[in-house]
């Protein structure tokens, strides 16, 4: 049976099961959540919704069995060991193919360990970072798995989060969120999966080369060395820059991709809890939002908001500064940020190069290093100082949360006018929406550059790119996806296509 219920904040769940059992008549032997969600609209009437299924009787769940390996199988390959690569692997060895996964930076428990040297001493490994390692970007970050499309294999995707160590509820919540602790347990648990079924994994082990005869893969080089390849699949992240370089060299069709920049502004989490909850929002989790502007000629909007989070240092080069949002499960930091952003268009490039896109970014990211006044200090500015064009020189009841240090610099100093325009047309556009968004201390860190991919490496409908037999452009890097959700459904699509290919040739 399956049952809408509702509980009011502070109500606990053990309820959902006493109610289920009254309308079964009987004891309730299975209960699992499906849904939850919080309706706030009205605040004078906060609401848990559920959706249940229930039953007198527990319901067999069906046991894995992976299918045998068939024969000849072609040296297959996996760059990058992001959402997009990891999820390509396991559909692979769930039809018996065991692919090889390259990922130029370092698993997991060592990227953390660098990350930490990092913020700590600014000695950056350029492989292995926020941007580069097991993972991918979305590994330290909020972790959220919500899209903006209901794709098919979304439910599958969350299963997957919680069958490797993710908490339960990720499969029913409206808005899931792994928090960057739980995601390094999850790939930890998937890793030993993946290793004990076949696959290989190298780390810091870099695609280099491509090389094709006729049209058609043979090889590929690994850190500079050549090894036979029949099958490669492009999973190398948006941050990939020196890939897209080689790529383009090699022939590969790309164009550019419309994006969007702009800066991390940071609250005090209680005062987004009171403006979204009113009295009850101690009752509630951390609240989030997500905002929207098109008060000028530009979108500007949130992004990726990380309710009780920190900004982390998230550079993958020297003498370029880059931000991110992260938060762990709990979400229980200080301060709430969120990415706030404006719309980039092809006419801001400088050339009609595919490239043009990230010459774009480094620009930025080299204008926000040096406002920071280097070391890989952040530039920050108070949200009243930017709306009024004056410098700021202190800080308010907002306290920056990038670990690595920041330096007062005005947000014009590193980002273009235009976009600088339609960030404060939007701040008072976005106050009516949340109460409080452009409070006079709330914190502006730059820059904001890696919202998704500058380009796009095109594929055919078989997902083979364009003119390349053999190649697979696949997730967020290749202009196929937009966070870890959908990179994950971009890479189980791939895998299908390759499946598809090799039932073909048998």
């Amino acid at each position: 049976m399956i049952l809408k219920l509702t509980l009011r904040p502070g109500e606990s769940e053990e309820k959902l099961k006493n109610i289920c059992s009254r309308k079964l008549h009987a004891p309730c032997n299975h209960f699992e959540i499906l849904k939850k969600s919080l309706d706030a609209r009205d605040k004078g009437d906060i609401r848990w919704v559920y959706s249940v299924e229930c039953a007198a009787k527990q319901i067999p769940r069906k046991k894995e069995v992976l299918p045998q390996i068939f024969r000849p199988i072609p040296r297959i390959y996996i760059a990058g060991a992001g959402p997009a690569g990891l999820f390509c692997a396991l559909r692979l060895v769930e039809h018996g193919i065991r692919p090889v996964i390259l990922e130029r930076g370092k698993r997991v428990e060592e990227r953390e360990r660098d990350i930490l040297d990092f913020i700590k001493t600014g000695r950056l490994d350029p492989s292995s970072n926020v941007q580069f390692g097991e993972g991918g970007a979305g590994a330290f970050s909020d972790g959220k798995l919500n899209t903006q499309t209901n794709g098919p294999h979304q439910k599958e995707i969350l299963e997957t989060f919680v069958r490797f160590g993710a908490p339960k509820e990720v499969s029913y919540l409206s808005k899931p969120h792994v928090g960057s602790d739980n995601l390094k347990i999850f790939l930890k648990n998937l890793r030993a999966y993946l290793l004990e079924n076949g696959v290989e994994f190298r780390f810091s082990s870099c695609l280099t080369d491509v090389f094709l005869r006729d049209g058609k893969l043979h090889a590929i080089a690994v850190n500079g060395k050549k090894e036979d390849a029949e099958m490669l699949v492009l999973a190398v992240g948006h941050s990939a820059r020196d890939t897209f370089e080689m790529l383009c060299e090699r022939g590969f069709l790309m164009e550019q991709k419309e994006f969007a920049v702009g800066v991390r502004v940071e609250h005090l989490q209680e005062k987004i809890n009171f403006a979204q909850y009113g009295d009850l929002a101690p009752l509630l989790p951390p609240a989030d939002y997500k905002l929207a502007s098109h008060a000028s000629d530009r979108a500007v909007f949130t992004f990726c908001m990380c309710p009780g989070g920190i900004v982390i240092p998230s550079a993958s080069e020297e003498g370029r500064v880059v931000t991110n949002g992260m938060s762990n499960f709990l979400r229980n930091e200080r301060n709430a940020n969120s990415a706030l952003i404006a719309q980039v268009k092809r006419e801001d490039f400088s050339s009609e190069h595919p490239l043009a896109g990230i010459s774009f970014q480094r620009n930025l990211e080299e204008a926000a290093y040096l406002a920071g006044g280097g070391d890989f200090r952040a530039p920050v500015q108070r949200m009243g100082d930017f709306l009024e064009r004056k410098n700021s020189s202190f800080f308010g009841e907002v306290l920056p949360s990038y670990g690595r240090g920041t330096g007062f610099a005005p947000v014009d100093s590193y980002l273009p006018a235009a976009l600088c325009d339609a960030l404060r047309a939007a701040v008072p556009d976005l106050e009516r929406r949340l109460k409080g968004f452009s409070a006079q201390d709330a914190l502006l860190t730059g820059v904001e550059s890696r919202t998704s991919s500058p380009l796009r490496v095109l594929r055919g409908e078989d997902l083979q790119a364009v003119g390349k037999e053999g190649i697979y452009p696949c997730g967020e890097g290749c202009g196929y996806a937009g966070g870890i959700s959908s990179a994950a459904g971009d890479g189980i699509r791939v895998a299908e296509s390759i499946f598809a290919r090799l039932s073909e040739m048998k």
